[in-house]
């Protein structure tokens, strides 16, 4: 796949743990990148441990975008981030540089190689009144709920998905037609799959993928991420239903925290161990990388490097190489 139009940009993407941090600073010591975050969690100030964050020494190596750039009582989405993508693209080009989208978040970049569709804006009211429902319910009976009435996409969803099966019950309610009909709408401004050219790494064998994740959870264990989380917890402006403390890791150690001392002040209370919330965000975590995995395969236009091989980062580096040293 030749990089067909200097509107698009070369995108890197796989599923959490993969080694796509050290591809593109690989990368960078060749040739003079930018990179694109394509990560919904990255977006947050503050949730740094959790999120792996490039550290600051790694961010001065090569510059990176979409970074630090809200407060995690703010929302993201899809649409703002292919808006943000596309001016960052034109801005990097301009200054002579290579844009490169890395990330792990499948939703953004589909919407950017797929276009958006015009699906309902978000309704403060209503989703108050489904997560009032929940807390009284759970999510298990939302998704029942929307199974009754989308079962195409309660049967891709996790019955503990809060943000997603909000979000279909919300498009339902809103437009009295299911989430499923609306992705099969023909989309906005649809884009050229070409312009987005897509290098995936993707392990061949699941269970290395498992043991880097569960390394890296207890890295973030060890570095203090349970008291990042009380940290975020003791503003006392955020919520475990906010889009930022869903993110994975962030949800099951902020249950942990909730069960411990449901209620502020904090001082005093004894901190859940790591029993109480490690082994439900590993679960979550592999959850996670399942789905990038399943979304990524959908892509028949993708060009694969085997993230478990011994020279893994040298082929992806060197494949990523030549697509930005093709001409146009």
């Amino acid at each position: 796949m030749a990089m067909k139009s200097a509107t698009g940009a070369l995108c890197l993407a796989g599923p959490t743990a993969s080694g796509k941090t050290a591809v593109v600073l690989a990368l960078a010591e060749r040739l003079p990148i930018e990179i694109v975050s394509v990560d919904s969690a990255l977006v947050y100030r503050g949730m740094d441990i959790g999120t792996a964050k490039p550290t600051a020494e790694e961010r001065q190596r090569v510059p990176h975008h979409l970074i630090d750039i809200l407060d995690p009582g703010q929302t993201y989405s899809a649409a703002r981030f292919v808006v943000d993508a596309q001016r960052l693209v034109r801005e990097i080009r301009a200054r002579g540089h290579h844009p490169v989208l890395v990330g792990g978040t499948m939703l953004y970049f589909r919407a950017l190689r797929e276009g958006l569709h015009q699906l309902p804006p978000a309704n403060a009211e209503l989703r108050a009144e489904l997560d009032a429902q929940a807390d009284r319910l759970g999510w298990p009976a939302l998704h029942a709920q929307l199974r009754a009435v989308d079962s195409e996409t309660a049967a891709r969803l996790a019955p503990n998905d809060a943000q997603r099966i909000q979000r279909a019950l919300e498009v339902w309610y809103l437009s009295g037609q299911p989430l499923s009909a609306w992705h099969r709408l023909a989309p906005l401004h649809a884009p050229s799959r070409s312009d987005w050219p897509l290098v995936s790494l993707e392990p061949a064998d699941r269970a290395w993928l498992h043991q880097r994740i569960a390394q890296r959870l207890q890295q973030m264990a060890e570095q203090g991420f349970l008291a990042e989380v009380q940290a975020l917890r003791a503003r006392g402006d955020l919520n475990a239903q906010m889009p930022s403390m869903r993110c994975v890791g962030y949800r099951q150690a902020w249950a942990a925290l909730q069960s411990a001392a449901p209620t502020p002040p904090f001082a005093g209370s004894a901190p859940p161990d790591s029993s109480q919330w490690l082994p439900q965000a590993l679960a979550a975590t592999r959850q996670l990388a399942k789905r990038q995995l399943t979304w990524l395969r959908s892509v028949p236009e993708r060009e694969v490097v085997a993230c478990d091989a011994p020279s893994a980062k040298t082929n992806a580096t060197l494949l990523l190489q030549k697509y930005l040293q093709k001409p146009p």
